[in-house]
């Protein structure tokens, strides 16, 4: 329920002024702690940053590079998927069995991994040569 209420709160604070779909995200960090983020859209469309990216950084720039569950929320009729990048972004913090909840203003969840929002993630193994 934490995750749930950081992520709501922040996508309140999403600055939408194009799309205006606004997206929450908070993750657990390894330690406990809650880090949210929400989209930020530029007038140099795409060159904005994603709920989840925002909470990644907010993570990272809090000392903690492991992601333990993450929450994603937006205002649309089906639970929201994060988009491809913000999938990479995700494995590169987390294990892939770790849970991901999607939900929607209304209440709808859809409980996932990050495994399976990106089967065959490239990590950094794939760059080791061997």
């Amino acid at each position: 329920m934490e995750l749930e209420t950081a992520a709501r709160a922040v996508r309140e604070n999403a600055y939408v002024p194009y799309s205006g779909f606004r997206v929450g995200a908070a993750l657990r960090g390894a330690g406990g702690a809650v880090f949210a983020g929400c989209n930020v859209e530029n007038a140099a469309y795409p060159e904005g940053t994603c709920a989840e990216a925002g909470a990644i950084a907010a993570m990272v720039a809090a000392g903690e590079t492991q992601i333990a569950e993450a929450f994603v929320i937006a205002d649309s009729p089906e639970p929201v998927s994060p988009c491809g990048g913000c999938r990479q972004k995700l494995a590169e913090f987390a294990a892939p069995d770790t849970p991901v909840t999607l939900a929607t203003l209304s209440g709808e969840t859809r409980r996932t991994t990050v495994g399976a929002l990106l089967p065959g993630a490239f990590s950094d193994a794939d760059m080791s040569g061997t």
